[in-house]
């Protein structure tokens, strides 16, 4: 079931006969096997310290692969129009350390897909390898052009292009806990894996992090995407795509707020230079958005609030949108990564269970 998994996701992404990959538990997990495959690569090339050059909005858990393995990150700004990575700048943050480029199809931030074509021909022109995390428009971004709105080739079609990772459990629609990583060879893929032959307990080898997997989240997998099926991931596409299409051109004629660049998928970012962002809404569509009046219904309120606020645009934002726009106003980021390295441990903590009463207490009185 995992191989038929892996090959319909290779299939989907236009791979070559030797394209190939692996399931993980999720797009960090996609991300940090991938991350390792080039580790291991440069290794083998006599790279002793390997970098990663990324745009600033790629996702954090390239950031993540970079510390657990030890390898050094370069962060790229994006063009603040059009919210993609500055090419110019990537190409000079190439060192004969580096081992891979990231772009993101679409990124988490703002849904911009980053030029793909582009970056690859930088990889090639510099011997790179370019991963290309499309996680989150994994399942929508491959049916595009069939649902009627087509986008640049971003997936194995563009030579230089040597690893992708999409999710399968977002618009996959299969169970969380799942996602696939990809490469354009085996001998890439091959980096991936954990082999240890001299254990006393014997031979212990797996293709990703975990060591036992849970079989269940592979079936349902598969089954889901057995029952969805190509024609129903081009109509979801078609769906979320026109509805993203109709929310993004209801928003440039309101008055006090821009969409953040040209979002080609399902987000629809967008901010305000007259009152703080904070106190109205952002969106990310999924297939529930698509039901009869939920968008038009969105752009009234829409409407509707951001004509209320621009009665009053100066005023202090209230509640938790004042406290989610304070954290990333704090110049010290230390604050807020105590903060939220303490939200965590709050996450686990269990209240201690009353004492039982002594031998002279009667249990019966209060």
């Amino acid at each position: 079931m995992e191989a038929e998994v892996v090959q319909w996701t290779v299939k989907i992404f236009n791979g070559g006969p030797d394209a190939c990959g692996t399931m993980t538990s999720g797009g960090t997990e996609s991300i940090l096997m991938a991350m390792r495959a080039y580790r291991q690569a440069g290794y083998e090339r006599g790279i002793r310290y390997p970098e990663i050059v990324c745009a600033e909005t790629a996702h954090c858990a390239f950031k993540k692969a970079a510390e657990y393995f030890k390898m050094k990150l370069t962060s790229i700004p994006v063009d603040p129009q059009s919210r993609k990575v500055n090419l110019r700048a990537m190409a000079n943050a190439i060192s004969s350390n580096t081992v891979v480029l990231i772009g993101s199809a679409p990124h988490f931030p703002h849904g911009i897909v980053d030029p793909i074509e582009e970056m690859a021909a930088i990889g090639r022109a510099c011997g790179v390898g370019v991963h290309v995390d499309c996680c989150l428009g994994g399942f929508i971004l491959p049916f595009m052009d069939k649902a009627g709105y087509p986008i640049p080739p971003f997936d194995f079609r563009v030579k230089g292009v040597t690893s992708i990772s999409a999710d399968t459990h977002k618009y996959g629609y299969t169970p969380k806990g799942t996602s696939v990583v990809m490469y354009s060879s085996q001998k890439l893929r091959r980096h991936q894996y954990f082999v240890e032959t001299s254990w006393p307990g014997g031979v212990y080898a797996t293709p990703t992090i975990a060591g036992s997997r849970p079989g269940a989240l592979i079936a349902t997998c598969w089954a889901t995407m057995r029952f969805v099926g190509a024609d129903g991931y081009v109509d979801m596409a078609r769906r979320i795509v026109g509805s993203a299409r109709k929310i993004k051109a209801a928003l440039k004629g309101i008055p006090g707020v821009f969409i953040m660049g040209d979002p080609q998928a399902s987000i629809v970012a967008f901010g305000s230079k007259e009152f703080d962002i904070y106190r109205l809404v952002h969106i990310c569509l999924t297939a529930i958005h698509t039901e009869e009046g939920v968008v038009d219904r969105f752009i009234g309120d829409m409407k509707e609030c951001a004509g209320v606020i621009m009665k009053t645009p100066k005023a202090k934002t209230t509640g938790m949108a004042a406290v989610y726009g304070t954290s990333q106003s704090i110049p010290d980021r230390s604050l807020v990564d105590d903060i939220a390295a303490s939200f965590i441990d709050l996450c686990y903590r269990v209240r201690p269970p009353p004492p039982p009463p002594s031998s002279s207490e009667d249990p019966t009185r209060k």
